[in-house]
């Protein structure tokens, strides 16, 4: 049987970090699930849906990862789809007790739903989506911060 995890968060836009923890967890599970789950309280770049087609774009050519989008509960998405682990990236600037919280309360909704903590790569313990989002947004450089195609992406948009 095979090992599958699940990454999920709002991925607007998908940076260097965010690929860093999928490559990483891929060393550790078979198969790994990158779920661009729905935040209500954010203002997004890019659709749902535009986010899944870049994805997909982006590991078109890796086997081992799955993109897909959820507009529920994230347990319940585990609970549907025989997943084994929810990963989840730390950076050492506050992430842990938010991240607790949220693992203790998956974990309350659906006993199975392990959680699993990746330390984030030290070349990208600072990039966070929205910092990269107001950087772009106000004319900055980015491209240390995402990968080439999520780069041409947002300058497609201009």
């Amino acid at each position: 049987m095979d090992k599958i995890a699940l990454y999920a968060g709002s991925f607007d836009p998908f940076t260097n970090g965010h690929y860093d923890i999928v490559k990483r967890a891929q060393k550790i599970f078979d198969k790994v699930i990158v779920l661009i789950a729905v935040s209500p309280g954010k203002k997004n770049l890019f659709s749902q849906e535009e986010r899944k087609s870049m994805l997909d774009e982006l590991f078109i050519n890796d086997e081992q990862v799955e993109v897909d989008f959820w507009d529920g509960l994230i347990v319940d998405y585990v609970k549907n789809n025989n997943i084994h682990a929810i990963v989840r990236g730390l950076r050492p600037t506050g992430d842990f007790e938010i991240e607790f919280q949220m693992a203790s309360m998956n974990r309350k909704l659906e006993e199975m739903a392990e959680t699993v903590f990746l330390m984030t790569g030290e070349k990208y313990y600072y990039i966070s989506s929205s910092l990269v989002k107001d950087v772009y947004q106000h004319g900055g450089e980015i491209k240390d911060f995402v990968p080439e195609l999520i780069l041409k992406k947002l300058k497609e948009r201009n």
